[in-house]
């Protein structure tokens, strides 16, 4: 003897629950197929994902962020003696353009941060490759760079300045330090995730290792790299903000430090808006990067 299974409309509490699937794209199974109901995935991401890109979007955040700034300093919410209202940062940044001494600091802390960010990518690139293609590489350079990711890049200033004195090369050597670390880390993880498979299928064709190298390994690795760039990145102007302000002559930290010590509220937070308008655009030249190199990938995101 068998017992029909309940159904919604005689069971009030199965009635109770909603039907998922009757907002869900149904398609018919073909002919001879399994019986079932599937999803589009289409119209799964649709609902499930974050939706369409914003146009601009990268820009509502700190647009956003400036118009509580002005509205609080016109409202008088905001001390003009605590923080600056927006339109007296731009006529100082104006003051200081027209004779010239903004555009030659900037300068100087541009050319400082990248020879910096150069210099640390490409070592943190070339670190990871070894440590992570050879077991030999490994064993010689992961622990040491390890130890360096646990003592942080600001802590060793003391003894880069005993080494190389307070001119440029103890600045670009602290930022590159600082870079280091992690695009090593990432590359470092994206080469240890390769498909065993393609090694094996590269083994098969009888590539060289330099092939090898330009062929698998660069192109797996790639997106670990640049994560860890993007990282790099922000730890190269956070370095960069810390060394200007280190008995240095010239660059936007110093012109911060100057201004700290004349009380000039309205030149240190321009300094703080370039510092960050400088890390933004970096971040979006790396990210426009990723979006071009690694277009073939299909992301939440993308």
């Amino acid at each position: 003897m068998t017992t029909a299974l309940p159904t919604s409309a005689a069971s009030p509490r199965l009635a109770s629950f909603p039907d998922l699937t009757a907002t869900a794209d149904v398609s018919a199974p073909p002919s001879g197929a399994p019986t079932g109901r599937r999803v589009s995935g289409r119209r799964l991401r649709r609902r499930l994902g974050p939706g369409r890109r914003i146009p601009y979007g990268l820009a509502l955040g700190p647009a956003l962020l400036l118009a509580l700034w002005a509205a609080a300093s016109a409202t008088g919410a905001l001390d003009a003696r605590v923080l600056s209202a927006p339109w007296t940062v731009v006529t100082t940044a104006h003051e200081l353009i027209a004779d010239g001494r903004l555009l030659s600091n900037l300068l100087t802390s541009a050319q400082r941060a990248f020879l910096g960010l150069a210099l640390g990518a490409g070592l943190g690139t070339v670190l990871a490759l070894l440590a992570g293609l050879t077991r030999v590489g490994e064993a010689l350079l992961d622990g040491p760079v390890q130890i360096k990711r646990a003592i942080p890049t600001l802590a060793l200033i003391p003894l880069l300045i005993l080494w190389f004195g307070i001119g440029e090369q103890m600045k670009v050597l602290t930022i590159a330090l600082g870079v280091v670390i992690p695009v090593y880390v990432h590359t470092h993880a994206a080469l240890r995730t390769i498909d065993a498979r393609y090694v094996e299928l590269a083994e098969t064709v009888r590539l060289t290792r330099w092939q090898f190298i330009r062929k698998v390994a660069l192109p797996g690795a790639l997106p670990g790299f640049l994560m860890g760039l993007r990282l790099a990145v922000t730890g190269a102007w956070l370095a960069l903000v810390v060394v200007e302000q280190i008995n240095a002559t010239s660059g936007i930290g110093y012109m911060m430090s100057l201004a700290r010590s004349y009380g000039q509220t309205e030149i240190i937070l321009l300094g703080l808006v370039v510092y960050g308008l400088f890390g933004l655009a970096s971040d979006s030249a790396v990210r426009l990067i990723e979006r071009k190199a690694l277009s073939w990938r299909r992301i939440l995101a993308g």
